[in-house]
Formats: C-alpha cells, structure tokens, sequence
C-alpha cells in the first residue's frame, strides 16, 4: 500500500463537475488533506446533525477585538481543532500575515502529512467584518 491510498481519495471541494466524464470530480493525495483542513475551518461546530463536534468556531470570532491575546487565543484554538480532527497532519504551524488589511486576518497554515513526511500549507484569509468585501468593492 503506498503512502498515498492512505491519504485517501474522495470528491473535491467545493464540489465540481468533471466535464470530461460528467461525474463528481475527485481530490486525493496532499491535495485531499488541503481540501479536508480548509472544510475544517469554513465549518461551523454543530453544523453538521451527525457529527456536532466536526468543524471550528470561528464564525464566534468575527468582530472580535484584535488584541495579541485574543488572536492568540484563536490560533491555538484552531490547531487543536485541526490536530484533533485531521489525523493526516502534525505539526500545524499558525502564523498571522503583518501585511493583512484592516478587517481581515490572513493566517499562513503549515503542516506536516504524517504519512509522507512532507510539509504544506495553506493561507486562510478570516474576515473580520462580513460583507465589507463587497462594499468596498468598487471604491478605488
């Protein structure tokens, strides 16, 4: 069995049409792990009937205060979440990007797939303030 059956395969989200066969499209590999942390992260805890404890809270965040200890509060929230409820990955790094705007975090995820040894990441922007995106849209 190589290391990549044990990091699954399953259909890709968001969920995609492949139009070459017209079947669901599939993810798998490193890619399936970055699909499953960013699912995570955009899933409200009890969201989900079957499996309430699933997901993260931080939609409980969003205008919250931007203290250094309310950020980190957060942060070592969702690496718990995260080492909790992916078993593919370790190591999870959080690291706040100094260039975000107002309104809006931009955290830089790293981690390591257990199975692989190899190291990934993803960059979640976390919007303080919905909605203020399209707003602000047109305004130069």
């Amino acid at each position: 069995m190589s290391n990549e059956n044990f990091l699954g395969r399953g259909m890709k989200f968001p969920p995609q049409i492949d139009a070459g066969t017209g079947r669901f499209a599939l993810s798998s590999g490193a890619q399936s792990v970055k699909e499953s942390v960013y699912l995570i992260l955009m899933t409200q805890q009890g969201e989900r009937w079957l499996e309430p404890d699933f997901g993260s809270r931080i939609l409980s965040y969003t205008f919250m205060d931007t203290s250094p200890t309310m950020i980190t509060l957060l942060v070592n929230e969702l690496r718990s979440l995260l080492l909790e409820q992916e078993p593919r990955i370790s190591e999870v790094q959080i690291e706040l990007d100094p260039s975000s705007r107002e309104g809006c975090l931009v955290f830089n995820l790293g981690y390591t797939i257990t199975a692989t040894n190899t190291r990934d990441n993803l960059v979640f922007p976390f919007y303080l303030n919905p909605g203020e995106e399209e707003d602000n849209a047109g305004v130069q």
